[in-house]
């Protein structure tokens, strides 16, 4: 009981700052707010001069995968529509639920995979570099 009393007054806190920083009319709903990876890892931003945020709305059909790959900067991710299962090197395997938030792994290979009857549809945002690509595929059997 105690935690729950505890974990309710910092999100009541948190949406309380984000609020004083703009029109009290608004309703702000904390998502996200990490310094970690799914898995653990230590967020870093990237070393560059060329600096680039992409945000992409995926749709993963039922049955699909978005393959194995891996990626070099930090990616959010937000599910809109479904439950995303992402299998990660080790046979470890994570689940996210539609409406939830996390930090991908990095350097680490890992695939999303829609194992339910409808379509996943997800937010990513990808903080990388000009020029660069957003992942890397992996071969993978």
């Amino acid at each position: 009981m105690r935690n729950f009393i505890l974990i309710i007054l910092l999100l009541s806190c948190l949406s309380w700052q984000s609020k004083a920083q703009y029109n009290n009319d608004l309703i702000i709903e904390p998502i996200l707010k990490t310094d970690t990876t799914s898995l653990g890892q230590k967020i870093n931003y990237p070393n560059t001069t060329n600096s680039e945020v992409t945000m992409l709305k995926i749709t993963i059909p039922p049955g699909k995968t978005t393959g194995w790959h891996e990626h070099d900067n930090p990616v959010f991710a937000y599910i809109l529509k479904g439950i995303l299962t992402v299998e990660l090197e080790g046979n470890k395997v994570l689940k996210f639920a539609e409406n939830s938030s996390f930090s991908e792994v990095i350097h680490t290979a890992h695939r999303g995979i829609n194992k339910e009857s409808g379509d996943l549809v997800l937010l990513a945002f990808y903080l990388g570099e000009k020029g660069k690509p957003l992942s890397v595929r992996i071969q993978k059997e």
